[in-house]
Formats: structure tokens, sequence, C-alpha cells
């Protein structure tokens, strides 16, 4: 209340102070944070040298191809080293993203002076993550668990020892506190949760859709980066209508132009990954090599199917019936939420760097700014194909529930038995079974 007196008594005095006033405030009031030194410009040198005769435009356009080229090359050599190393990539990719973020914190709120909180904000980092990594660890190594003893232990107690060591590190965020920096610190906790919320949840739901086969990993990533290629490309030569304010070099015509090339991307590059077992089969855990295998035989998703053509296509191409996979008709569904949904994880982000006043989230990859600047969009696409794997493809699963069943104890897994037996002999189908036998 007081600085509304003050900025109105100034403004009686001038009209011209007022308008000052008034732009200073707003600007506070907009930031309350110092603004965050633009990262410099880190272009390898010889790629400078080899394009010192451009314009920035098109010298930008350059590097942003090569390490484009760079990093899809990179891509397909990590799918090639299998599932593990896909995994590892990912926490990889995570510990990278959190890193920059946090450090974007520490920067904005000068907090470097606050005993303990790097030490704490790491430590929360490890915390969620060996939760989220013990479930998984459970639901897929199940009798690799059950074999260890002491990996038995921490199973069976897992969320016990996640919390207790959770609450162990807010308990050292409170006896951390000090009087002049109260609010600092809590502004630091936020943003560091928040930060878990969004990196960590996220990587954690792409491992999950790594487990229910690679396709699911590699189609969606693929889509969201072939939008991204493609948007680009049609607003760097056509675009002219602006899409949205937080990110000016964005047009609508790069918007549409992005939307059917993904779509006619996410159907041809399901086409051809669908017939490989590597691509489509779940990665499972084999007892008996104790590693992870990917072979199965493809269930119908991935297997041709006929499908017949509207009359209107029909009549245009003369077809009246199609071969399919299921599975691409699912990947226009991925291709369009990377195209029309996927962008705002990126707006979302660009939002999130002019608050702070900052270009890039780090200057990590030349041209493309930091890890987070590339996976913003990745995260939001994570959570959908996880949400969509959920509501529409996974059905029970067999061996969990067999699992779940070994783990009771004798008199319970009789019992089961029991009420299984009798349900089937009711509906007439064990004495089928047995006439078959």
């Amino acid at each position: 209340m007081e600085t509304e007196r003050d900025v109105g008594r100034l403004g009686s005095e001038t009209e011209g102070k007022e308008r000052d006033g008034a732009s200073d405030t707003e600007t506070k009031s907009d930031s309350g944070v110092p603004e965050v030194p633009v990262p410099a410009d880190d272009t390898p040198e010889v790629l400078n040298k080899a394009l010192s005769g451009l314009s920035s435009r098109w010298k930008n356009w350059w590097v942003r191809g090569i390490l484009t080229l760079a990093m899809i090359s990179f891509f397909f050599i990590i799918i090639y080293l299998g599932p593990m190393v896909l995994m590892m990539i990912v926490l990889c990719v995570q510990i990278k993203c959190f890193h920059e973020i946090i450090t974007i914190g520490y920067s904005v709120y000068h907090s470097y002076h606050l005993p303990w909180f790097r030490t704490l904000s790491w430590y929360f980092l490890l915390c969620v993550n060996y939760f989220f990594y013990g479930e998984t660890v459970t639901d897929y190594f199940f009798t690799l668990v059950q074999r260890e003893e002491p990996l038995r232990i921490l199973s069976k107690y897992h969320r016990f020892i996640s919390f207790a060591l959770y609450l162990t590190g807010f308990c050292m965020f409170v006896l951390s506190l000090v009087k002049k920096h109260y609010r600092l610190q809590f502004y630091m906790f936020g943003w560091t949760h928040v930060t878990l919320l969004i990196v960590v949840t996220q990587s954690h739901l792409i491992i999950h859709n790594l487990f229910e086969g690679m396709i699911w990993f590699i189609v969606p990533i693929s889509c969201v980066i072939c939008n991204d290629i493609m948007a680009y490309m049609f607003g760097f030569f056509f675009g002219r209508t602006p899409l949205i304010k937080l990110s000016p070099k964005k047009t609508w015509e790069g918007f549409i132009g992005g939307f059917f090339a993904t779509i006619v991307f996410g159907i041809l590059l399901s086409y051809v990954m669908s017939g490989y077992s590597y691509f489509v089969c779940p990665v499972e855990f084999n007892n008996d090599s104790n590693s992870f295998t990917v072979d199965c035989e493809p269930s119908e998703l991935f297997q041709l199917q006929d499908y017949g053509l509207p009359p209107v296509l029909q009549s245009i191409t003369g077809w009246t019936t199609v071969k399919l996979y299921p599975f691409q008709i699912h990947s226009i569904a991925l291709s369009a939420f990377a195209s029309i949904m996927g962008p705002f994880g990126g707006f979302f982000a660009s939002g999130f760097k002019r608050a702070f006043k900052i270009k890039d989230f780090a200057n990590t990859i030349p041209g493309h700014g930091g890890i987070m600047d590339r996976f913003d969009c990745q995260y939001l696409m994570a959570t959908f194909v996880n949400v969509y794997i959920a509501s529409f493809i996974r059905g029970p699963n067999p061996s969990k529930v067999i699992q779940q069943l070994l783990a009771l104890r004798p008199d319970q897994q009789l019992h089961i038995f029991n009420s299984l037996k009798a349900h089937l002999t009711e509906k007439g189908l064990l004495p089928a079974l047995e006439e078959a036998a």
C-alpha cells in the first residue's frame, strides 16, 4: 500500500515522472528478480569460420541443421545399443535437465550462500529417483527380486524406506532455516519440488513407455523431433503470420506445415517399425539368462489387417481396401498430439525463460540451447503416451498376476486356486480343458 501511495505521489508531480514510475513498478512486479546473464555464443570455431560469410539468420539455420543431424545420428546409435542403454540415457538427460533448472534458480535468487541447499536439492532428486526406480524394479524384475534376499527385503519395505529418506531431507531443510533468508529458502524449496515434478516424474513415464515396447518410445519421440524440424523449416521459408506472443518466431504456416508433415511421418515410421519384433515386443526380464529380452509373438496391434477405404478415397485411388498395422491408426493420434499439444510444452518453457529474462536453459548444444530446451515437448508427450497406453492399449497382464500370486502364502494360493477352479467349472471351461489334455 505504501508503494502505491508513493507512486501516486510521484505521479502528481509531473506526467513524465508518472510514466517512468509506473514503468519501473511494472517491471519490478513482473520480474521481482535480477536478470540472469545470457550464455555466450559457444558455436564451435570450425563452424564460425565456415559460415562467417553468411547472415546471422542463415548462419543460425546451418548451425541448427548440422547439430540436429548429429543428434539424430546419436539417437540412432543408442537405439541400436538396446533398451538398457536407452534407459541410462533417459536417466542422464533427467539429471542434466534438473541441473539446468536448479542452476537457474540459484542464479535468479542468488541462493548460492544458503546453507546446505545445493546438497538438499540433489538429495531430494536422489530420494525421488529411488522411489520411482524402486517401483519399476519391483514391477519388471519381480523374479530377480524374489530370488535375492536383500532385494526382497528392500522391495517389501520400499515405500516406507522412500518416505523415511524424504522425511530426513525435510527435517534437514527445517534445521537449515536461517532467520535472514526464510522467504528465499522456501522459494528454493518450492522451486526444487516443482522441478522434481516436471522432470523426474515424466522421465519415469518415458521408461514405463519403453517397457511396453521400444516402438512406444521411439515413435512419439521421433514425431516430436519431426514436428520441431518441419515447423522450423516451414516457418523459415514460408512463415508470415505470428502464432503466439511467447514465441515471436513461431508462425501459423510452420505450425500447420509441421502438423501435416508429422502425421505422414508417423504413419510411415510406424509401418516400418511394426514389422520388427525388436521394436514391438515388450521389454521383459528373462530369468534364465538374467537379461532383458525383446522377443515375442507380435500382438494383433502389430499384424497387418485389411481396412476398407471411404468411397471418396476409393474413387481417387481405385482401391477398395488397404493393408495397415493397427498401430498405424494409433500413430495418427500420437502424431496429432505431438503437432497440436506438444508445442505447448515449448511455449511453456518460453514463458518460463521470459519470466526470468534468459535466452536458453543452458548453452550445452550450440544453436539449440540446453538439454531442457530440447526435451520440453518430450516430457509432455511422454505423459500423453503413458495415459494413452493405460486408457486404450494395455489390458490385464497375466505374468504380473502370476507374480503377485506367487508372493502369497500357500494357503492363500490354494484358496485362489479352488475359487478359480470352481469358476471355470461353472462356466463349462474346465471339463473341455481336461478332455483336450
